[in-house]
C-alpha cells in the first residue's frame, strides 16, 4: 500500500471558496511543498473557465469535472491457482475521489508546451462536458472492468 498520511483530518479546505476537494486538489498538483504556486495555477484556471463557461460557477464546474471522472468500478488483479484474474470491484469513495484527481493531473501533465492554469482550464472544462483525456481513461477503466465481469465471483 501507499503510505499512509493524515491529510484526510488536516485537509484545510482552500482559501478563496472553502471547498475541501479544491484543497485536497491543490495539494495533489503541488510540487515541491510550492503550496502558494499551486493555489495560484488553480485560481488562474478557474479564472480562465469563468470566461469560457458562462451561467456557472467555475467551482461548480470544477466539482462537476472530479465528479465526470470518478469511476464506479475497476479492475484489480487477482491470483487464483496460478493465473492472474483481472477481477473487477466496486471503488470506495476515497479512492474514487483520489483516482480522479490523479487521472486530471496526470491529463495536464501529459500535455506540453502551455501554461499549466490553461492546460488544467481546458481539462476541467472538457471533463465537465463528459470528454477529454481524463475521462477517456474512466471509460477505459469501466470498458475492462465490463470486459472482466466473468470473474465478478473471484472478488474478495
Amino acid at each position: 500500500m501507499g503510505r499512509i498520511t493524515a491529510s484526510r483530518e488536516k485537509l484545510a479546505p482552500d482559501p478563496r471558496h472553502g471547498s475541501l476537494l479544491a484543497g485536497k486538489f491543490i495539494n495533489c498538483l503541488m510540487h515541491d511543498g510550492k503550496k502558494a504556486t499551486a493555489q495560484r495555477v488553480f485560481y488562474s484556471a478557474l479564472d480562465i473557465i469563468k470566461d469560457k463557461v458562462k451561467d456557472v460557477e467555475p467551482i461548480e464546474v470544477f466539482t462537476k469535472a472530479v465528479d465526470n471522472v470518478r469511476p464506479e468500478v475497476e479492475v484489480r488483479s487477482k491470483r487464483v491457482g496460478g493465473a492472474a484474474y483481472q477481477v473487477p470491484m466496486q471503488v470506495n469513495r476515497n479512492r474514487q475521489q483520489s483516482l480522479a484527481i490523479r487521472w486530471i493531473l496526470a491529463a495536464v501533465r501529459e500535455k506540453k508546451g502551455r501554461p499549466t492554469h490553461e492546460k488544467l482550464a481546458d481539462e476541467l472544462v472538457a471533463a465537465y462536458n463528459r470528454e477529454g483525456a481524463a475521462v477517456t481513461k474512466r471509460e477505459n477503466v469501466h470498458r475492462m472492468a465490463d470486459a472482466n465481469k466473468a470473474f465478478a465471483h473471484f472478488a474478495w
